[in-house]
C-alpha cells in the first residue's frame, strides 16, 4: 500500500458516476490544459493549486467526488477535504480510469492529456 492509497476515499467510474448522477459534486482538479483535451460532461475544474482557497464554494451537504488524470493528485484533495468534514471521494484510477470504463467525455474526439 503507498502513502496516497486510502481505501475509504477511493471509488471506482461507476461509482463516481452514480454520485454524479445522485446529485454528488464532481471536482477536476487538473490543469487547464488538461481539461480542455478532455473532461468530464458535468463536472467543475478547480485546479488542484486554487482548491483550497476555493473551498468555501464546495458544498458540504453532498458527496464531493474529485478526479484527475490517474488518481493522485485527487487522492490527496479527497484526503484533506475528507479531513476537514466533507463526504469526500477521489476517482480511483482518474479520468483514465473513466475512459478505461468506457464512460463519455467531451467533446467529441477528447483525450486524456499527460500531465
Amino acid at each position: 500500500m503507498n502513502a496516497f492509497e486510502n481505501p475509504e476515499i477511493e471509488i471506482t467510474a461507476q461509482r463516481a458516476a452514480e454520485l454524479m448522477a445522485g446529485g454528488a459534486t464532481v471536482i477536476d482538479v487538473r490543469e487547464s490544459y488538461e481539461r480542455e483535451a478532455g473532461y468530464i460532461a458535468g463536472t467543475r475544474h478547480i485546479e488542484l493549486e486554487r482548491l483550497a482557497s476555493s473551498a468555501d464554494q464546495i458544498d458540504r451537504d453532498r458527496p464531493v467526488v474529485f478526479h484527475c488524470r490517474l488518481g493522485m493528485r485527487s487522492a490527496m484533495a479527497a484526503s484533506a477535504f475528507r479531513a476537514a468534514g466533507y463526504d469526500a471521494y477521489t476517482l480511483t484510477g482518474g479520468i483514465q480510469a473513466w475512459v478505461d470504463a468506457g464512460l463519455p467525455i467531451e467533446p467529441d474526439g477528447g483525450y486524456v492529456a499527460e500531465h
